[in-house]
């Protein structure tokens, strides 16, 4: 990351709730724009959490509640009257296991991510929408001949890369992946990782990851969390290498976690 890298959004006193139970405690945080930043930390330490409060995902969950600022370009995704199904049409999300809907074909699990968002473009604009979608997904060529098959009827990893072209088809600013390839086998790991490094060229991307090779792999900038908080934050080869905080030095080394 450089000085003249934008930051897409900036995290400000972020503090979050299940209920009683406060997850979040105070974060700071710059996510750089068309950079990848991982997430890192133990189980249970707020990363899921954290992702999920920047596309205004953690009020779903019933009595939870959010406080703080979450900036996307510049604007408070939280302040009032602003609507929260349109910051998801502009930071999407990918979640930790392939959830294509199985009543619909491939083809209608891209277009699901429009119809979604309230975008109905004419039947032409449509095929050429899910084309590009699943083309930037790099699952194209292998369901162009069989787009009317079911979404589940395709491998896992196939059903992964599913999801992202349903999240790319509304084409958001920043794309949030929540462990996307803790389901997956080494070989379809390894095309969503190429796939994110394809994608940072155009997206802001934000991963979530319970492995540090994976973190150390496809990210520019990592966050370490540990018990709701940021402990550390910075670009991933000096938080690998020479950590400022013993606390992160002992998660990466393997003596907690």
């Amino acid at each position: 990351m450089t000085e003249t890298t934008p930051n897409k959004l900036e995290v400000a006193g972020l503090r979050a709730w299940f209920g009683t139970t406060r997850a979040l405690h105070d974060i700071d945080l710059v996510l750089p724009e068309r950079r990848v930043t991982a997430i890192i930390g133990p189980s249970g330490c707020g990363k899921s959490t954290f992702i999920r409060c920047l596309n205004r995902m953690h009020e779903t969950v019933p009595a939870a509640r959010v406080e703080g600022r979450v900036m996307l370009d510049g604007a408070d995704i939280y302040a009032p009257g602003v609507d929260p199904v349109s910051i998801r049409g502009r930071v999407g999300m990918v979640f930790q296991r392939p959830n294509p809907f199985p009543t619909m074909s491939i083809f209608e699990n891209v277009a699901a991510g429009l119809r979604l968002n309230g975008i109905r473009p004419s039947r032409d604009d449509l095929a050429g929408i899910v084309e590009q979608s699943l083309r930037q997904a790099a699952l194209w060529d292998e369901v162009k001949d069989g787009l009317h098959a079911s979404g589940v009827s395709i491998s896992g990893g196939q059903q992964q890369r599913l999801c992202i072209a349903r999240t790319l088809a509304v084409a958001p600013e920043v794309v949030l992946m929540d462990e996307p390839c803790s389901a997956l086998d080494p070989i379809a790991t390894t095309k969503i990782e190429a796939l994110i490094h394809e994608l940072r060229e155009k997206y802001t991307i934000v991963i979530v990851t319970h492995s540090m090779q994976q973190a150390a792999r496809v990210s520019d900038v990592t966050a370490f969390m540990y018990l709701g908080r940021l402990v550390e934050f910075g670009p991933t080869q000096k938080l690998f290498t020479t950590p400022e905080r013993k606390e992160t030095e002992d998660y990466i080394t393997g003596r907690f976690g």
